[in-house]
């Protein structure tokens, strides 16, 4: 809108349509011309009086050059129509631009799996998350419908999570909850059944240092045997450490994760009895020296 102040010498301000009369165009600017006089001149502002005595406030520096008071104005009030749908393109034009850029393509709803099973254990694995252009804010489990602990810290560097201390031979449901920028998205529910103490394939089994070849081959085919698993490193899905003696990197990375660390005579015992057996009479050292605790192991062997 566009506010325009001239003398009374001048002529009153108006439009005319440049099409000629009866064009069906549209004109662009609307003008309204009011006449005042000037009542009062102070150094910002200016007051004017209407010819039916009304009062108003004008900035000075828009009125023309020696106004003082008495002068009569006629001030022009023009609204610029063309101007406004200008704005208006361009307003949309960023909506059709962000919807483009960040409506047409929303977050996938991730896919969750179990990964592995034992007694007391289960792991939970999902594909890696697809946001497109949404920022992802938390990752959380559940399990049987209540969330687990604290939010998933850096959700991009691990698609794993480990839950404990579940009962044996039990049923649970669980999923994955995301919430992003562009809204809070569900992954499909997936349900596991822990597994009993009869069923040793859930055992994975990692190996320090043994005082022989010959033993460590020994429980390589015993863990063939009862149809379990044995990785060269520590990892997540470990769930004891076998050895003869501390020390060696496995050793000093199944600390920090209270994997139970154990001679080999415990897995000739779950072998020879084809069940699981307690780890705690088969500690290589004492329990609290890798940071097993005595109640967990009691606790899930019952």
């Amino acid at each position: 809108m566009m506010t325009t102040a001239t003398d009374h010498s001048h002529s009153h301000t108006h439009t005319t349509n440049p099409a000629g009369p009866g064009s069906a165009s549209r004109p662009t600017k609307q003008n309204s011309s009011i006449r005042f006089t000037v009542g009062k001149v102070d150094a910002g502002m200016t007051i004017l009086l209407t010819e039916d005595h009304h009062l108003i406030e004008f900035p000075s520096l828009l009125l023309p050059k020696g106004v003082s008071a008495g002068s009569i104005v006629n001030i022009s009030v023009n609204r610029d129509l063309e101007e406004e749908q200008n704005r208006r393109d361009e307003f949309w034009a960023l909506q059709d631009e962000i919807l483009d850029q960040f409506g047409k393509n929303p977050p996938k709803t991730p896919t969750l799996r179990v990964k592995s099973l034992t007694q007391s254990t289960c792991i939970l694995e999902w594909d890696s998350l697809v946001l497109n252009q949404a920022s992802l804010r938390s990752l959380d489990v559940y399990k049987n419908g209540v969330k687990q602990g604290h939010s998933i810290s850096n959700p991009f560097h691990t698609n794993q999570y480990k839950l404990q201390g579940l009962g044996i031979d039990h049923e649970y449901s669980f999923f994955i909850e995301i919430k992003t920028s562009a809204g809070t998205l569900r992954s499909n529910e997936v349900k596991a059944r822990t597994h009993t103490l009869e069923n040793l394939t859930g055992m994975n089994i990692c190996f320090g240092v043994f005082e022989s070849d010959a033993a460590l081959e020994e429980c390589k085919k015993l863990i063939v045997e009862i149809e379990g698993k044995w990785t060269e490193e520590v990892g997540i899905e470990t769930t004891h450490l076998l050895c003869h003696v501390q020390g060696g990197y496995n050793y000093e990375a199944a600390l920090p994760q209270s994997i139970p660390i154990v001679r080999p005579e415990w897995l000739k015992a779950c072998v020879e009895h084809k069940k699981l057996q307690a780890a705690l009479p088969y500690y290589l050292d004492q329990p609290s020296s890798n940071g097993i605790a005595r109640h967990s192991e009691t606790t899930v062997l019952e």
